[in-house]
């Protein structure tokens, strides 16, 4: 059995565009009830028109920051459809800013980070609570590439999702032996508002990019088999480009280099013929 069943009920952020509706719309197929949560009244409003899903629909206004706005969810939930049993953690925001930029590093760290630690304290007890022996719960945890490799450029961004991953990885370990599984989904280049396909948008899609879609598809095929770190590929970085991107980052600190080396000029060449002998 399956957290994606008939009956059971789904809690999405970041729902209303991009690879939250994308797996509000697989929910749905599933047979589930799903709760969209997102703070843009407008594509929450297109949204609820997309999945024309009547009253196993039920949206939501909120700011993920905002501990009291997740209290006030929790309640209109528990009433409307009882416990929630997949929880995803996708809200997200693409600010770019620099050192001495408060407001950059705020607004980052309030949605990508503050949104996921208020949702995981608010709901995470009660999957806690459930007997290893209850209807399978799963929570999953929207990670980002930039999170791993760190590319430089985004500090705020990186050191964002690089949090998450580690939140992630002790709650995975925190909740074995339970019935709920925690995955770290990690989308690669997707055609989402953060990349320029606003709901509404008539852009086109990058060659290299994947559909919101394919990300979910992903995400489901792997969530069936058990894989917590969910890292997507794209049509532009294979599987195998990834995980060397990931060992060469790792061996900044094994090797004693400075951080970032894959970037700096004077490891250029190093970088390349590594990533082009490595085996993986």
């Amino acid at each position: 059995m399956s957290v994606f069943r008939k009956g059971s009920t789904a809690l999405i952020t970041g729902g209303a565009s991009g690879i939250g509706l994308a797996v509000a719309q697989l929910c749905l197929k599933q047979g589930m009830r799903v709760v969209v949560v997102d703070l843009n009244t407008t594509t929450l409003e297109l949204a609820r028109k997309t999945l024309d899903g009547g009253d196993d629909v039920a949206i939501y206004t909120a700011d993920v920051a905002k501990e009291e706005d997740w209290k006030g969810l929790k309640g209109e939930v528990g009433r409307k459809f009882g416990d929630v049993d997949f929880l995803m953690l996708n809200a997200g925001v693409g600010t770019r800013g620099t050192w001495g930029d408060s407001d950059y590093f705020q607004k980052i760290f309030s949605t990508n980070l503050f949104g996921v630690v208020n949702g995981l304290n608010t709901f995470v007890p009660s999957f806690q609570a459930r007997s290893p022996a209850s209807n399978p719960s799963a929570i999953v945890i929207t990670g980002s590439k930039q999170g791993i490799t760190n590319p430089p450029g985004n500090a705020a961004y990186n050191a964002s999702k690089a949090a998450v991953k580690s939140l992630a990885e002790h709650l995975s370990f925190d909740l074995k032996g339970n019935s709920t599984s925690v995955h770290l989904l990690v989308p690669g280049w997707t055609f989402t508002g953060l990349s320029g396909n606003a709901p509404g948008s008539q852009a086109t899609k990058p060659s290299g990019a994947w559909h919101a879609s394919q990300v979910v598809d992903y995400m489901y095929q792997k969530m069936q088999d058990g894989k917590f770190y969910i890292i997507c590929p794209d049509d532009d970085v294979s599987e195998t480009t990834d995980k060397k991107r990931m060992l060469w980052s790792a061996g900044d600190v094994v090797n004693g280099r400075p951080p970032l080396t894959r970037w700096r000029p004077e490891y250029k060449d190093e970088a390349e013929k590594w990533m082009a002998e490595c085996d993986v």
